[in-house]
């Protein structure tokens, strides 16, 4: 009986805390900001209709709002839309920006995915989140999204989507999107029911997710990511941690080369040789077993990579230091993508080694920056480009050998088969920047 009690008085607070955003009759509290499509209040819907508008069309709430916990139904005929959150309208360009509550009826499905409208684009795939991807099905669906502090979080049909940390947007505007469409969607309906909001003490009324975290603070860890053995190699302010990959400078950080400016870590353009400006920068210390992040953004037609199991002592002369290396490269402008063996010095290829396939998922950049990631397990060993698995393979065996006899690391004894080496950043003599870079230890 009094476990009853107390579960009846935590619904009726949050019962109490639930504000309506639609009155079910007309569209009070809201008003068309951007776009032409058609907004009506129609049997206890909104009813968005599409037309042949040229921009995206939202129809947003008058009043902004900060932390909330926003619950709403919606169906979709077919057509991409979705709901913003602490959203702005740009006035010089005419469009709303800010964050997005995905609704995708494609095959993708990414429904409850967070997407930057007119700004970063995206900022919340589901592609480390298979159960989301299954979420949304045909028909009425429900969507909970928690906007709390820097914390986002949304779920599907009760399925855990996006844990989003972002600081960009602290309040805003909610609005209803009918997206731009082609000649054979004009005409097709989104709806949305039963909208409602809380905006008091909302931190009580949390609930705990299982999705991945994603933090799009830089430079920074979460709780969760300290709690599972996420460390900085970059600090954003300081070049701890790093020191030059030529023996001679026993340590030192390069004088000239390289800079860091509001949380970045840059390589300066140079003439376009290998090491011949800054030169290479290694961890201090060796790694063996690992996942490694990396953001990197690049400028026209540049060249750098990211290598693992450095020896530095390898190569004493002019060039880079040797190691296995995750390619970044402008393979549109840059010759060196045509070169090599099937694309094997291709963005995210083990460079001359193993060739990346190529997809959408190069053009999901984060305001122009991507994430690479490497995780090495023993002799498995794996590359991944924001969000997407791009190869793998094992070492210490005989076909890598045969592979390694064919490709410019010949010469180097048992090239990419130590159990550990310096981590690097490439000096090609292209600016290129880095941000972000943490790493786990298995």
């Amino acid at each position: 009986m009094l476990l009853g009690l107390v579960l009846t008085l935590s619904f009726s607070a949050a019962a109490q805390q639930w504000e309506p955003l639609f009155n079910g009759k007309n569209l009070k509290g809201w008003k068309q900001v951007t776009g032409t499509a058609q907004y009506a209040a129609k049997d206890g819907m909104i009813v968005g209709t599409a037309t042949n508008s040229k921009v995206n069309s939202f129809l947003a709430t008058t009043k902004e709002y900060g932390d909330f916990i926003l619950e709403f139904d919606f169906l979709t005929e077919g057509i991409n839309s979705g709901v913003q959150l602490r959203s702005h309208k740009d006035p010089a360009r005419g469009v709303v920006y800010g964050y997005q509550f995905e609704i995708d009826p494609a095959p993708r499905a990414w429904s409850g995915g967070i997407y930057d409208e007119a700004r970063r684009m995206w900022l919340y795939r589901l592609t480390s989140n298979e159960p989301a991807r299954k979420a949304y099905h045909d028909g009425w669906n429900h969507a909970r999204i928690e906007c709390i502090g820097t914390h986002i979080r949304t779920w599907v049909n009760g399925i855990p989507c996006a844990n989003l940390i972002d600081d960009v947007d602290p309040s805003g505007f909610i609005a209803l999107q009918v997206h731009v469409v082609g000649a054979e969607q004009l005409g097709a309906r989104i709806c949305w029911k039963d909208i409602r909001i809380i905006t008091k003490d909302v931190e009580q009324y949390a609930t705990p997710t299982s999705a991945p975290c994603i933090n799009c603070i830089a430079n920074t860890l979460t709780p969760e990511e300290e709690a599972a053995g996420w460390k900085l190699l970059f600090d954003g302010k300081t070049a701890d941690g790093w020191q030059s990959a030529r023996p001679r400078m026993n340590g030192a950080f390069p004088h000239e080369g390289w800079s860091i400016e509001d949380g970045v870590l840059y390589v300066h353009a140079g003439d376009g040789a290998e090491s011949a400006n800054g030169g290479d920068i290694i961890t201090t210390r060796k790694y063996g077993n690992f996942i490694l992040k990396v953001d990197f953004k690049i400028t026209e037609g540049a060249n750098s990579g990211i290598k693992y199991f450095v020896d530095p002592f390898l190569n004493t002369g002019p060039g880079s230091a040797i190691g296995c290396e995750f390619q970044i490269l402008d393979d549109k402008r840059h010759p060196d993508a045509k070169l090599g063996v099937k694309g094997n010095r291709t963005l995210g290829s083990l460079y001359d080694l193993i060739p990346a396939p190529h997809g959408d998922w190069e053009t999901y950049t984060l305001d122009g920056w991507s994430t690479a990631m490497i995780v090495v397990c023993g002799n498995h060993v794996e590359h991944w480009l924001n969000g997407h698995k791009l190869l793998e393979y094992e070492r210490n065996n005989q076909m890598w050998n045969a592979l390694v006899a064919y490709s410019k690391y010949k010469d180097w004894p048992n090239f990419g088969n130590a159990q550990e080496g310096y981590i690097l950043l490439q000096d090609h003599g292209f600016r290129v920047s880095y941000r972000n870079i943490k790493i786990k230890e298995l």
